[in-house]
Parts: C-alpha cells; sequence; structure tokens
C-alpha cells in the first residue's frame, strides 16, 4: 500500500509495472479471465492490489514489483516481437537466455527487420519510451533497391500522408549507392507499423535490410545478433525523459 492511496495500486498498473504487459494489453486480459487476485476473477482493471495479494496471470503467480531495468537486445530476422504468436511463428521472449525475467518491448520490429530492440520489466516505462513526446529518435541503416530521388528523399523531412495516414518528419539521407542498390540512413519519432518500408516504397524503393541501430540515446553498437545487454542503473536513471505530469 502507498500514503496516496490506502486501497493500494490498480492492478493494471501493477501488472504493466511487473512487466506482464502494457495497460491497454492488461485490460484486454482481464476481460478474458485470464487475471486471477486470491483465487477470484478479476473483472475490472480499477481493482486494487494491497499488501500480501497473491495476482496470478495464466495461472503464474506475478512476483512483486522489482526495480526498474532494462536492456538493450539485438533481434535477428525471422523473429516476431510478440509474447504469443497465432501463427506459431518463433518470437523473440522465446529465444532468450533462461536467466532473463519476465520482459515486454519497447514498441517493435516486424518479423523481417533486425536490430537494436529495448525490452524492460516495468510496462509503465515501456510506454513511455514508446511516445513520440519523449523526442527520442529511431535511427536505421537501410538496403534498398531502386532510383533515389534526392529532391523526394529531401522532402520527408516535412512529413507526409500516404493512404489517409499523416507521418511526421523524417530524417533520411543517402549514404552509398552501387547501381540500384543503395544504403541510406533514416531517423523518425513515431515509428508506426512498418512505417520506414511503407515511405520508401512510395518513393520506388524496394527495402531488401532494415537494421535499427538506435532507439533515442541507447545505441545497437557491438551487440552480436541474440545478445542482451543491460542498461546500468545508473545510466537509466540519467537518460530517462522525464515524467509527463
Amino acid at each position: 500500500m502507498t500514503e496516496e492511496n490506502p486501497k493500494g495500486e490498480r492492478i493494471a498498473k501493477f501488472l504493466a509495472r511487473a512487466g506482464v504487459a502494457s495497460r491497454r494489453d492488461i485490460e484486454r486480459m482481464i476481460a478474458a479471465g485470464r487475471v486471477v487476485m486470491n483465487n477470484e476473477p478479476v473483472t475490472h482493471p480499477a481493482t486494487f492490489v494491497a499488501a500480501g495479494d497473491l495476482v496470478v496471470v495464466d495461472g503464474r503467480p506475478v512476483n512483486a514489483v522489482e526495480r526498474t531495468r532494462l536492456w538493450r537486445y539485438h533481434k535477428p530476422e525471422g523473429l516476431m516481437t510478440t509474447h504469443h504468436d497465432p501463427e506459431g511463428r518463433p518470437t523473440v521472449f522465446e529465444r532468450l537466455p533462461p536467466h532473463m525475467p519476465r520482459v515486454i518491448s519497447v514498441g517493435r520490429l516486424d518479423l523481417n527487420s533486425e536490430g537494436l530492440l529495448l525490452l524492460t520489466n516495468d510496462g509503465a516505462l515501456a510506454r513511455r519510451l514508446e511516445l513520440p513526446s519523449t523526442g527520442w529518435i529511431r535511427r536505421y541503416r537501410v538496403r534498398a533497391f531502386g532510383v533515389v530521388d534526392p529532391e523526394k528523399l529531401a522532402a520527408l523531412s516535412r512529413g507526409i500522408t500516404l493512404d489517409g495516414v499523416r507521418y511526421g518528419p523524417v530524417e533520411a539521407g543517402l549514404d552509398s549507392r552501387k547501381g540500384n542498390n543503395c544504403w541510406l540512413t533514416v531517423g523518425l519519432r513515431e515509428g508506426r507499423n512498418r512505417e520506414v518500408r511503407k515511405l520508401l516504397a512510395h518513393l520506388g524503393l524496394n527495402v531488401s535490410r532494415l537494421i535499427r541501430v538506435s532507439y533515442g540515446p541507447f545505441q545497437l553498437g557491438n551487440l552480436a545478433r541474440r545478445e542482451v545487454a543491460e542498461v546500468p542503473a545508473k545510466v537509466l536513471r540519467e537518460q530517462l525523459p522525464p515524467a509527463e505530469g
């Protein structure tokens, strides 16, 4: 229990901070009857968890909330960034080292993308770091096939609307070119689903490789594929954006 609220902490927030899932996903889990507290199904995300309460998700007890931790992970191609894939494809979380605690990802990388994926045991932190309001730039190295039009590439910095969806300003620069193959560096702050691929396809470029090299101040660096490295607590405290409100 806390001094702010003697009743305890809302279960959706408790489970998010415990790294079970985002608050939105937890609300869906509650609606599906997957969350139990003190042997009774939880029916509302505003249910309060107090000291000594036993919370179980999918038959597994949820431990008390630990200190917030963050890891850098080098995601390879061929893994889904989800805990459960209905098509049975391998996931990031199935392939993590056995010593890792329960974690969730900060945003996602699609099946055919690779590079830096941030993992945390704190769902509230994950949501905070995903918001464009952090101002953090996600940078990608992109290999693509096609003819680059420098003017159209530069115009992405003003933002663009595709199929009724507004995409914010994107930094895009040509690094090298050999025939119709090129390497580009792309930076964006929103990270919508398959945003880089969609924007470059609009410019007539077919992406054949997409590597996220940084997320805000955190770098992929020399992490080997599937390697995990924890961000030191001091560095995490120094780099976190201020909480809203």
